[in-house]
């Protein structure tokens, strides 16, 4: 199951999160920060990208990296 949605999309191309259920210290609902695609963060683990971050290019948040 995932654990998270893309659901906003600025002019740039990057897309905000948004968590689907409760994980680490993220709850459900929470907005997050912004990534290129689903391949930059992990759907396993508590790894989140907070606030204004962006994730892009080859990276991937993983594990229980924030």
């Amino acid at each position: 199951m995932k654990k998270y949605e893309l659901v906003h999309q600025r002019k740039d191309g990057l897309w905000q999160v948004k968590a689907l259920k409760a994980f680490g210290n993220v709850q459900e609902g929470a907005l997050g920060g912004w990534l290129k695609s689903e391949a930059n963060l992990s759907h396993y683990g508590n790894a989140w990208v907070y606030g204004n971050a962006t994730v892009q290019g080859n990276a991937v948040v993983q594990g229980n990296a924030v």
